[in-house]
């Protein structure tokens, strides 16, 4: 875990926020390559989902939201976890986190009574601080999709079954943090609402499971890595008839990285209740009205970037490159998906002091970057930018050489087979298109 830490810093894909003033714990900021690596996972999920299906609509919902909704929706009840503190040292914990914890660092064994924390964070609305104006800043993004139901059914004019995508957002004011970006208080969650018929309701909480683990697995995530998780029946939540995660073998072990859940009619209901607004269908069929259940797949973007990174990750003694070069460092290697992978195509002069290689080269970077994510690198030997490259996941790297001024072909290496072949500059963007999924 440590290494992987290291590499997002020094790469540039993770760094901890506001780090000049000593860091804020568990919040993070995506650099240059960690941005457009997330950036890559939320267009593929959405071009999965979305663009791919016929009866899933994408929103994009406010974070903040009428205080209502959340007393509608059981949060400002239920959305809490029990703290304690211990008497000595003052630290706070959660009471099912205790035996992870160092805390016990001080020694003392004298804690608190258990209260309960409500995990949302608290801000107002307009410029007077009361209790009238207190508002919330939301933890999932289901809430818009729930109150937002008729008017995105109507205005796209869907029938049950149908969906409702939403990528944004979220935070929770964790009492216990920790494992890099696991456990965040501001995070990126992807999920839809599934709006179904009763008595349909097991069929496609079956069919959203296995669209859930496809989509892991398409991003190259080992399936040996990952495991479901089937919430006993005491454990469930409020909302729930049933609750399955899928669980992967982060470096730290198992634990959650996304999840399905069957809500039954609970959030279309207690909005109908709190708002006084019918949010019932009517059934062509059976000639009445029905309050549909509701399928919610959810999953974090931050824990799947995190189990993308993770999973990639692999060290390898030197060699790997095809150079002339003798050399016994270890190498870093990203195996990641050409899918999510922050740059697609690398491009090299040869040599960055003959300015006719340099200039070749920098005219196939313009050419390619209108159509992918190309970086340009003339800094050190061949070996050495083949193995930067390696460490941030990029699929292809670009050699521009003297035979290339006079045939117009390159040389392409394919950082998954490390095979080398010769492609005409000619035909490089079709070339790519080909190799690369966007």
């Amino acid at each position: 875990m440590e290494k992987i830490v290291s590499l997002c810093k020094r790469r540039g894909f993770v760094f901890p926020s506001s780090e000049i003033y000593g860091g804020v714990s568990a919040l993070w900021d995506y650099g240059p390559l960690g941005s457009l690596m997330k950036n890559n996972i939320k267009n593929f999920w959405i071009r999965r989902f979305v663009h791919e299906k016929e009866n899933v609509v994408l929103i994009d919902g406010t974070v903040l939201m009428h205080p209502k909704v959340w007393e509608a929706s059981g949060h400002l009840k239920n959305f809490t976890d029990p703290l304690i503190e211990c008497k000595n040292c003052h630290s706070r914990f959660r009471m099912d986190h205790l035996e992870k914890m160092e805390c016990k660092k001080c020694g003392s064994k004298d804690f608190t009574e258990q209260k309960m924390f409500n995990l949302m964070f608290k801000t107002f609305l307009g410029p007077v601080e009361d209790g009238a104006s207190q508002i919330y800043l939301r933890p999932e993004t289901a809430q818009s999709m729930f109150v937002d139901f008729k008017q995105a059914q109507e205005s796209s004019r869907q029938k049950i079954p149908f969906g409702i995508a939403q990528v944004g957002k979220c935070f929770r004011n964790e009492i216990t943090t920790g494992d890099f970006t696991f456990r965040s208080r501001e995070f990126d969650i992807a999920e839809i609402e599934f709006f179904v018929k009763p008595g349909e309701d097991e069929k496609w909480f079956d069919f959203w499971l296995l669209e859930w683990e496809r989509f892991f697995v398409d991003l190259g995530l080992k399936k040996e890595n990952m495991r479901r998780l089937e919430h006993k029946k005491e454990k469930l939540a409020h909302y729930s008839k049933r609750t399955v995660d899928i669980e992967y073998k982060f470096p730290f072990g198992w634990a959650e990285l996304a999840g399905v859940a069957n809500r039954t009619d609970f959030d279309l209901s207690q909005h109908s209740k709190f708002s006084g607004k019918d949010l019932s269908v009517f059934d062509e069929e059976e000639k009445k009205n029905y309050t549909p259940y509701v399928i919610e797949p959810t999953m974090g973007i931050d824990r799947l970037f995190l189990a993308l990174i993770s999973n990639a990750y692999e060290e390898k003694s030197g060699g790997r490159t095809e150079t002339t070069e003798s050399t016994k460092e270890m190498e870093i290697i990203l195996d990641l998906s050409e899918k999510i992978s922050p740059i697609k195509i690398a491009v090299f002069p040869l040599l960055k002091n003959k300015d006719e290689l340099v200039k070749k080269a920098k005219e196939i970077y313009a050419v390619l970057k209108p159509y992918f994510s190309v970086q340009y690198d003339e800094t050190g030997s061949i070996g050495r930018r083949y193995r930067r490259q390696d460490e941030i996941g990029t699929p292809f790297c670009i050699t521009v050489d003297f035979d290339t001024l006079n045939n117009n072909e390159i040389t392409i290496r394919d950082r998954k087979t490390m095979q080398q072949e010769r492609v005409g500059v000619d035909n490089l963007v079709q070339f790519f298109r080909q190799k690369i999924d966007l």
